[in-house]
This record gives structure tokens, sequence and C-alpha cells, in this order.
């Protein structure tokens, strides 16, 4: 009987991320945020009703898979090459100034250990885009220039994430050389985008010729993420989610992409991604927080959330994004999710990383996760409201450019009318 327990656990996570999510749609916030708060509710932080399973670990983590591949589809491909540099500064400053960050704040709390409070400030440097696709998925906002600025820049970050992870694991002796790791993530990308315009015009040769059975397109495109996203991870150390995304961006182009959204679209929103959501509430557990640790957490949850924003902001600025659009970039690169969590496991293993900061890691990871939708919808709403103003605003000019009109048309008529009337006597 135990072993169909997890139709109950499944059915569980549908129904309350549902439910909740309908709630925080009731208060203006996405429904993302209540999908988030089930986890965390039905999780051992307070119900302890569903833990962590073998189960829903694969399904979240082939939820995010497939959220990633949905969100290289919808990319503007255009707007993406236009925003490469500008990506690159934002990722790169984004890193340094949270890395910096973390350092100090560790250190603060145990100094002396250089390796161990780098690592903290390492963990900080992770974003995890995934909570912002969704987000701005369900804004409709992840095609403008902003949202492919978080998109390419999360990218950027995912890269220097694993450069800096290698850099500080070579330095205690723990992991690999620095070179090989970069000659792999340069061969990875310089061969997904060979395959890419290769891939691209397959696609479009196969879809035109074969558009009877549109069906066999959703097969083929599934089986194409999830290879991609093995490849990455297994052969090129590249997160399995950066290979989704590009395989994702190599069907944008193709003449049935709109087929392909919606069907993703459908398997996303059914299963996988209210499984991926919950699944990070699942994680939390304060039985080891203690109050040295409690203040630490709430002190490196302000550090996180003001590195990136700042960081990110200061490089979106620099790049000539407008303030509006720099704040709501720093907002969209807040997110840790599970990247942070897999950056921390692995330092605890390799002995880099204190137990003691793994709870308030834990923490901070779920908060940002919840506030980050929080933060992009005030930063976009900001933006529409100020739309609106300006669009009243031209409204009103334009009213009084034709009242002003119509008062200079009077004007003509009367004195058209005097010259008229000037005529007629000079000619009687």
């Amino acid at each position: 009987m135990n072993s169909y327990h997890y139709l109950l656990e499944l059915a569980l996570i549908l129904f309350f991320t549902k439910a909740l999510g309908i709630v925080t749609k009731k208060f203006a916030m996405p429904q993302v945020v209540g999908a988030l708060l089930a986890g965390l509710l039905m999780g051992p932080a307070v119900f302890g009703v569903l833990h962590e399973t073998e189960l829903l670990n694969a399904l979240a983590e082939l939820g995010v898979i497939v959220l990633m591949f949905h969100a290289g589809m919808e990319t503007d491909l255009d707007e993406l090459k236009r925003s490469g540099k500008a990506a690159f500064v934002i990722a790169l400053i984004g890193v340094l100034i949270p890395l910096a960050a973390g350092f100090f704040l560790a250190d603060w709390f145990a100094p002396g250990r250089l390796l161990e409070n780098l690592f903290l400030g390492l963990v900080l440097t992770a974003t995890s885009v995934s909570i912002t696709v969704e987000t701005l998925q369900e804004l409709g906002k992840l095609s403008t220039r902003s949202g492919n600025a978080i998109l390419g820049a999360a990218l950027i970050d995912d890269v220097l994430g694993i450069v800096a992870l290698t850099m500080i694991t070579s330095a205690s002796g723990q992991g690999a050389s620095v070179g090989p790791v970069l000659l792999k993530i340069a061969a990875f990308f310089v061969i997904s985008f060979l395959f890419g315009a290769l891939a691209c015009r397959g696609f479009n040769w196969w879809f035109s010729r074969y558009d009877r059975d549109k069906k066999r397109f959703v097969i083929v495109a599934l089986s194409m993420c999830l290879l991609y996203a093995y490849i990455a991870e297994d052969f090129f150390g590249v997160a399995d989610i950066t290979g989704a995304y590009i395989a994702g961006v190599i069907f944008a182009k193709t003449p049935r992409v709109a087929y392909l959204q919606y069907r993703f679209e459908t398997l996303s929103y059914m299963l996988l991604s209210p499984v991926f959501f919950a699944s990070i509430g699942l994680k939390v557990d304060f039985q080891n927080l203690n109050g040295t640790m409690l203040i630490f957490a709430i002190l490196l949850l302000v550090v996180a959330i003001l590195s990136k924003v700042v960081g990110c902001g200061v490089g979106a600025k620099l790049c000539g994004y407008s303030t509006q659009e720099s704040i709501r970039i720093g907002c969209g690169m807040v997110s840790r999710g599970e990247v942070a969590l897999i950056v921390a496991n692995k330092g605890i293993a390799s002995g880099l990383m204190n137990p003691d900061f793994l709870a308030p890691v834990v923490l901070v990871v779920i908060a940002t996760t919840i506030l980050t939708p929080i933060f992009l919808k005030l930063a976009y709403r900001g933006g529409e409201a100020h739309k609106e103003k300006l669009e009243e605003s031209r409204l009103l000019d334009r009213i009084e450019d034709v009242k002003q009109l119509d008062i200079y048309s009077q004007n003509v008529l009367e004195l058209h009318e005097k010259l008229r009337k000037d005529t007629d006597k000079e000619t009687k």
C-alpha cells in the first residue's frame, strides 16, 4: 500500500499549489509565490505532511528543465544578441559584489577561515533564473528588453559561478584545475552555436515537409531538450538547465514554435512546475537553527538581496539601461533557488563550507525565491504606472492642443467673416 503513497503526495502538491496560487493572485502577487508557500507549509518546516523523496526530486529537476526549455523558445534572439555585451557586464558585477559581501559577512561571524568564508560568498553569487522566468511569463514580460538581459546575464552568471567554484576548490586541493574547465565550457558554447545553426535549418525543413502529424514535433523537441540537458551537465560540466535553455533557443526560430510552446506550457503547468516549486519549500527544516544562526540568516538575506540588486542594477545602468530597467534586472537576479543549494551541498561534501551555515543558506534560498516574484511585480507595476501617467500627460497635452486649435479656428473664421463684410461694403 505504501508503494502508492506518491499518488497522494502528487495530489496534495497539485491541489495546494493551485489553491494558494489563487489566494496569492487575489492579493495581486504572482501565483508562483503561492506554490512556494504550499511547499513550505506542507514540508517539515510547518506541518510535516510531505517530505523529500527521490521521485519528487526527479520530477522537480525535470520541471525546471522543461521550464527553461520553454523560456528558450520564448526568447527574442535579436534582442538577446543586442544585450550580449551588457549581459556579461551585468553578470560579472553581479558575481563580484555578492562574492565580496558574502565573504565579509562570513568573516565577521567566523574570522580567519579564508576558503570557508570565501565559499559562502560563492554561494551568494548563484542565480536561479527559473523563478524569474515563471514570473516574467506570468506578467507577459519575458521577451522585453529587461527580460532578455536577465536571461542572458543568468546564463553567463552560471558559467562564472562554475569558474569561481573550480578556482576555490582547486585552491584547497579538492577539485580540478581551472584550465580544462574553461576549455570544456568554451567547447560547449562553440558546439552549441554550430549545432544550433545546422539543427535549426534541419527542423525548418522537417516541419515544413511533414506537417500532418504535429505530435511527433513535440516528442522530438522533448527528446532533444532532455538529451541536451544531459550532455551539458555530464560531458561539459555546464548546468543542465543551461543546456535545456539553449535547446529551446534552437527551436525558437522554427515555424512550429508557437505550437510547441503551447504543448510544453500545458505539460509544465499540469504537473512539473507545481512539483518543482513545492520541492523548494520541502527542503526547509528549522530544527538546527539557533538564535545566533537566525541573526546570521537575517543578515545573510539582506546581503543576498542588496548585493544582487545593486550589483546587477549598477551593471545594467553602466550599459545604458534606464533606472527602471536596471531595478527590474537587479530584482530578476535575486533568486538563488536550487543553484545555491547545489553549490552549498558541494561545499559541505568537500569540507569547504561550515555545516552551521547550511540552515541560513536554505532560509535565504527560500526567502529570495518567494521575494523575487514580489519584487518583479512591484518593479514592473511601477513602470506601468509611470507609463500610464505619461500616456495620461500626453493625452492631456493633445486635448489642450485640440482646444488651442479650436480657438485658432474660431479666430480665423471670425477674421474671415469680418473680411467678407468689409469686402461687401467696399463693393456696394
